[in-house]
C-alpha cells in the first residue's frame, strides 16, 4: 500500500461536521495527494475511513477515489461493525453502474458485487 494511502487510513475515519475547518481541509488535502487509480487493497482500506456524515463533501471525494480501483468494489474489513451509510452508498453506486465521469451517455461495464 502506498504511503499516501497508509497515512490517510492511519488517521482514521473522516471527522464529522463539528470538526474544525483546519482538520477537514487537512483530510481533503490527504485525499487529493493519493495518486489515481487506487489498488483494490487500497480501496478496501479506504472504505473503512468513512465518518458519520459527509464531512462537507469530503466523503464524496473518498467515494470517487475508491471507485478508481479496478474490478468490483472490495468489501472492507469492518471488524464486526455494521457498514456505514457511505459504504452502503458506494456499494449501491457500483451495483447500479453509476459513473459521474461517463461522458458519452453509456455506463461502463463493471463487475458487480457487494461492498
Amino acid at each position: 500500500m502506498r504511503p499516501e494511502v497508509q497515512a490517510f487510513v492511519a488517521d482514521g475515519p473522516l471527522p464529522d461536521w463539528d470538526a474544525n475547518e483546519e482538520e477537514i481541509d487537512r483530510r481533503d488535502r490527504q485525499l487529493a495527494s493519493i495518486p489515481r487509480p487506487v489498488t483494490p487493497e487500497e480501496a478496501r482500506a479506504l472504505a473503512t475511513c468513512f465518518g458519520p456524515d459527509d464531512c462537507y463533501g469530503v466523503a464524496w471525494t473518498l467515494v470517487h477515489l475508491i471507485e478508481t480501483a479496478p474490478g468490483p468494489v472490495p468489501q472492507p474489513v469492518l471488524h464486526g461493525l455494521e457498514p456505514s451509510d457511505w459504504q452502503l452508498t458506494l456499494s449501491a453506486r457500483w451495483a447500479t453502474g453509476e459513473d459521474d465521469d461517463a461522458t458519452d451517455g453509456r455506463r461502463p461495464k463493471r463487475a458487480h458485487g457487494p461492498l
